[in-house]
């Protein structure tokens, strides 16, 4: 298939722009999101489109903007696929878009070595992040919540914590002792 007509070209070339501005290799990428390197690279150039959750977790390895993100959502062209029975029956007044949010579920472990923490009048935001370099890292998962779930969070934190340390294997009796006889 040629460039001039792949059908998502301008959505490979986006995510294209967004990886070289991240200094990432097609393999650092791929091997991040956990696709074929020969994937990652047909998407890029426009050939193939990337599958819902594969977009998500490129969203989230850079990091992208929530405006730029829909942007990327939209030059994917999902709604076009979707059965008209799952659409919501919502009036959008004329001149407006309907608002999309779009929740991500990526139930994979990721594991972190570093921790940023955002404070707002609003709450937390945790940024997971991993590094990738002597003096670089790469936020791998973000997590936002009020204040109150910080605080519970931070005692869940201190029980798990306390358990893994006295807690420790199996339970048993001690030894019986001379005394008996």
């Amino acid at each position: 298939m040629s460039e001039q007509h792949a059908p998502f070209i301008t959505l490979g070339r986006h995510l294209k722009y967004v990886r070289e501005q991240a200094k990432e290799s097609l393999a650092e990428v791929a091997g991040s999101v956990e696709i074929d390197e020969a994937a990652l690279q047909r998407i890029e150039a426009g050939q193939e489109r990337p599958a819902e959750d594969i977009l998500l977790l490129l969203i989230n390895h850079f990091g992208v903007q929530d405006h730029e993100a829909v942007q990327l959502w939209e030059l994917a062209d999902y709604d076009k696929d979707a059965p008209d029975q799952i659409r919501p029956d919502i009036e959008v007044p004329s001149g407006q878009k309907p608002v999309v949010m779009l929740i991500g579920l990526d139930l994979r472990t990721m594991y972190s070595d570093g921790l940023d923490i955002a404070v707002t009048p609003g709450g937390l935001t945790l940024s997971f992040t991993q590094s990738t370099g002597p003096s670089k890292s790469t936020a791998i998962a973000r997590v936002g919540m009020g204040y109150e779930q910080a605080e519970a969070m931070l005692v869940a934190f201190q029980q798990a914590l306390l358990q893994a340390k006295y807690l420790r294997g199996p339970k048993a009796l001690p030894p019986p002792t001379d005394d008996a006889t």
